[in-house]
This record gives structure tokens, C-alpha cells and sequence, in this order.
């Protein structure tokens, strides 16, 4: 449970607030601001592009006020690291073929340059999704595949798998993208000879003939990379490839100073001098969400920590690099209505946006942090300044102070700030170590729940919904892209989501290198 001081609820506006220092604190954003022009001019030798998946505005603006409140203050006027970058625009996030977007299509977008449809990764429109023979012909070659041809370091980091769609677009091509191994027997005969994605990860230099091959790979996802004769290292599962090749030993053959991690001890022990090549695999399926990290059995890295192990192997090559780096599983714990996971997910990326702050020369850096799609989401009612965020709405009287009890709805009940349009239904689960629990229970098709004694800040607490489905969905407004280093002033405006592509080739100058 988060120590959410009880406090916070009345503790109302900090003392170092008032007209004039309003009127400062504008005035000195805008000199930051003006100080950072500079940045924008010259070319960006590296490139890095954080995706936090389903972090839509209203998840950055919750995510926001819960950093500051686990700090004891109020929230609402804290920032998250990247919201303090000078360049921001609104991405439109549509596919080809839905409203809505799903995050094959997206990352597509952004990796490639061209907007494609749902359920397909880096391949165009004119592909058949779940159809092999209708991919010939239709690639799109890729960002870090157009990087490694110029020379340069590449690497995907996420908490996700490495095979899912978002990282998996950077270095993959598939029509299907639940095509991550072969383990699938249906899938492979629908698939007819197309490789699967976690084969592609392995293959990607005899694919790529002018590369070197990526060099940083690391998320989850471990059983794809395994056989169905291998037990897994830590849960003792059989792995999920049906070919019989352990792609993690073929990964450590395939050239000198290559490593295989799966867990916290081994990763920690990776030297990035003597290290050319990592793949880090520590979970069968995703990486913990962060909230449950810290009692993994085998121990996880955290998402800073990749991200800082990445750049600092990555940034041996003297031609600059590209690095992709995607929290996750905000996406997943939306999806199981529990807000305090999605919230802490996304704090941890802005950490992971932090750390990358010291360790780059932004004179020569391009960093971009944007979401794929965001969720139905919501905060609403009226809660006074510093309510607790996850927990219920309390309002303030007539004279603008706090009232002292949840404010209630028509019927009666109280209600929380934080809620979704779509999804199971209100859950309580205080047993449960993962938000993925809720995938077991039946879907509660009831409108509303009594609340008043429920502790809504609990992390086994998983929100109401207006509409009962069997899992939360995407929402489909546009999503921020914030920038900061070379080029980032061409982040501006409304702009179509695989701009974003053209954005980062225009500040790298990859073309002409």
C-alpha cells in the first residue's frame, strides 16, 4: 500500500504560493525555455525514443500529481521529468484500418514513417494481417535498421516482452504480431514459412548483411528465445519454441563479447567496456510491473537501470546510436482498471527520462518521450487541492475550504477521482501480487459499487467502469510527444503520428551520413 499521508487531503495550497510568485515562475519558465533554443541547432549524433505504451494526458497527468504526493506535497503542481522539455506537439494516433489504435500499427508509425494497419508490425496496408504470401513486397525498412546500415549502435529496451509489438517494430517484419515464436501450431501453418518474431530478433545481421547487428536487447519474454525440451531458469516452465533452437545460446555464438542475462545478479554484473553485444531476458512472459519488482523471485532491473546499461554500451560507438527504449506495462494495468500500477509505471519512466538527462550531452542528443495510444482514463469530480489522487473525491464547501467527508453521486455513494469508461468492473483483490489477477474473475456487469469502506489507495484495488468488458480498451485521442536536443523544434502542432519517424531522420541527418 502507498504511504499517502492522510494529511494531504487538507493540506490546501503551500505557502510559497501567491500572485507574485505565479507571475515569477512564469517568467523563469519562459528563460528556461529561451536557454534551450540553442539545443535545438546541429545535428543529433544520438537519438533515443521513449514510448510509454497507453500513457495517454490524462495518465501523465495523474502519474504527475502521484509522484509529488509520495513526496508530501500537494501534486498538482509537480512535473514529471520530460514535461519540463521546451518542444511539445499532439500526436494523431489512428491506424489505416481503426480509430482506435492498437500498438503494432503505432509503433509502426513511428519506426518507419507510414501509418499501416492494426495487428501488423512494419510491414504497409497492403498486407493481409495473419497472410504470409501477402508480405512480400511490402516491407518498411526501419529507423534502427536504416541506423545499423549508417554504422551506428542500436538497442531496444522494455518491460514488456522483447517480442511485443512496440519493441518488436523496430527490429521486426511480421503481418501477425502474435506471431512472436512458433510455438503456436496453428499460427505457424497460417504463417506459411514467415519467421517468427523472436527468430527475426536472432537473424536480424543475416537479414541485414550491411549491419553488425543490434546491440542491446532487453525486456521479457524469455520463453520465445527457448525450446519445449528447456526448462526455464527460474519457474521451471518448458520453454516455447517448437523448432528446437535455444536462441539465447545462438545469440552468445554469433559474435565475440556477446552476453546472455536473465537476472538481476547477471545483469548488474555486465561490464559495458568489454560488453558488444547484451540480450537480457527476465521473465518468461513481461517484466514485473514496478510496484512488484521488488519481490520478483529471480530480481529484475529496473527500467532506469536498462535504460543507463544500454546507453553506456551503446554509446562506445563513435558514430552516435539509436535507442528505443518502451515502459510497458502502463498499457497492461490500465487495461486491469488498477490505475496504481499504470501511475507507478509511468513515474518509473520518468526516472528512466532522468537518468538518461545525466548521462547525454544534449547538444548532440535528440530525446522524444510519446505514448502509442492512450486509454479511456479519466479524472473527474471535483476533488480539492491535494486529494489524495487514488483515492475518493472529496470536494470543498461553498467557501472554497475542504469538506471533510467523500463527496457522493446521485446515488448516494462516493465515488474516486481516477476512473475508465470501459472494463471488468470494480475489483478488490488486497491478495493479488500482479494487476493481471483480475484476468481470473468474472466480469462485474454492476454499475457501482459501495465504496465507503474500500481504502481505493490499496494496490489491489481495481477501478469502476461505466461499461463492463472483459478487459479495459485504448482510447483514441491524440497523445503528447515532448522533445528535447537537436531537431526537437520540429516538434510542433498536431501532428500525424509516423512524423515523429521523420522528425528524428531529419535531426540525425541519417540519410546523408
Amino acid at each position: 500500500m502507498l504511504p499517502l499521508a492522510t494529511s494531504l487531503l487538507f493540506s490546501g495550497v503551500s505557502a510559497q504560493e501567491s500572485p507574485e510568485t505565479w507571475y515569477d515562475e512564469g517568467q523563469a519558465t519562459v528563460a528556461r525555455n529561451l536557454a534551450l533554443r540553442a539545443s535545438s541547432n546541429g545535428m543529433a549524433r544520438n537519438v533515443i525514443l521513449f514510448v510509454g505504451d497507453g500513457m495517454g494526458i490524462s495518465t501523465v497527468t495523474a502519474a504527475r500529481i502521484l509522484d509529488g504526493q509520495l513526496r508530501g506535497e500537494t501534486g498538482e503542481e509537480n512535473a514529471l521529468s520530460f514535461e519540463n522539455f521546451p518542444n511539445v506537439a499532439l500526436s494523431k494516433t489512428y491506424n489505416t484500418n481503426q480509430q482506435i489504435a492498437d500498438s503494432a500499427g503505432t509503433m509502426t508509425a513511428m519506426s518507419t514513417g507510414i501509418k499501416t494497419k492494426a495487428g501488423v508490425i512494419s510491414v504497409n496496408q497492403n498486407v493481409i494481417r495473419g497472410d504470409c504470401g501477402s508480405q512480400a513486397g511490402n516491407h518498411l525498412l526501419t529507423f534502427l535498421e536504416r541506423a545499423e546500415m549508417r554504422g551506428l549502435a542500436t538497442g531496444v529496451v522494455t518491460t514488456a516482452r522483447i517480442t511485443h509489438a512496440t519493441p518488436a517494430a523496430n527490429y521486426a517484419h511480421s503481418m501477425e504480431r502474435n506471431y512472436e515464436d512458433d510455438g503456436d501450431s496453428d499460427m505457424v501453418v497460417n504463417a506459411g514459412g514467415c519467421p517468427d518474431i523472436a527468430r527475426q530478433l536472432i537473424e536480424f545481421t543475416a537479414n541485414n548483411p550491411d549491419s553488425d547487428g543490434i546491440e542491446v536487447a532487453m525486456g521479457g519474454g524469455r520463453r520465445s528465445f527457448i525450446p519445449q525440451s528447456m526448462a526455464d531458469p527460474v519457474h521451471g516452465r518448458n520453454g516455447a519454441r517448437a523448432d528446437g533452437r535455444d536462441l539465447t545460446a545462438e545469440w552468445t555464438a554469433a559474435a565475440a563479447n556477446s552476453h546472455f542475462v536473465w537476472n538481476r545478479d547477471q545483469f548488474n554484473a555486465i561490464d559495458p567496456a568489454d560488453t558488444d553485444h547484451l540480450l537480457g531476458l527476465f521473465e518468461p512472459s513481461h517484466m514485473q510491473y514496478d510496484h512488484d519488482r521488488p519481490v520478483d523471485e529471480a530480481g529484475e532491473p529496473s527500467l532506469s537501470e536498462m535504460t543507463a546499461k544500454a546507453i553506456d554500451i551503446l554509446s562506445r560507438n563513435e558514430n552516435g546510436y539509436f535507442l528505443q527504449v518502451e515502459s510497458g506495462r502502463i498499457d497492461h494495468a490500465h487495461h486491469a482498471i488498477n490505475p496504481q500500477r499504470a501511475l507507478l509505471d509511468t513515474i518509473e519512466l520518468s526516472r528512466a527520462v532522468s537518468t538518461t538527462l545525466e548521462k547525454v550531452d544534449l547538444s548532440d542528443t535528440l530525446i522524444i518521450v510519446t505514448a502509442d495510444h492512450s486509454h479511456v482514463f479519466t479524472i473527474a469530480g471535483y476533488a480539492t487541492r491535494g486529494n489524495p489522487i487514488l483515492g475518493k473525491s472529496v470536494g470543498n464547501e461553498n467557501n472554497g475550504e475542504p469538506r471533510s467527508t467523500p463527496s457522493l453521486a446521485a446515488d448516494d455513494l462516493p465515488y474516486t477521482t481516477l476512473g475508465y469508461t470501459n472494463g471488468p468492473g470494480f475489483h478488490f483483490l488486497p491478495g493479488a501480487n500482479t494487476a493481471d489477477a483480475i484476468t481470473r474473475e468474472e466480469i462485474n456487469f454492476s454499475r457501482r459499487a459501495d465504496l465507503s469502506d474500500i481504502d481505493t489507495t490499496h494496490p489491489g484495488f481495481h477501478s469502476e467502469v461505466t461499461v463492463p468488458m472483459g478487459a479495459e480498451t485504448h482510447g483514441g485521442e491524440d497523445v503528447a510527444i515532448y522533445a528535447i536536443g537537436p531537431g526537437s523544434d520540429l516538434v510542433r502542432g498536431v501532428m500525424e503520428q509516423n512524423v515523429i519517424f521523420h522528425v528524428m531522420m531529419e535531426a540525425s541527418q541519417l540519410e546523408e551520413r
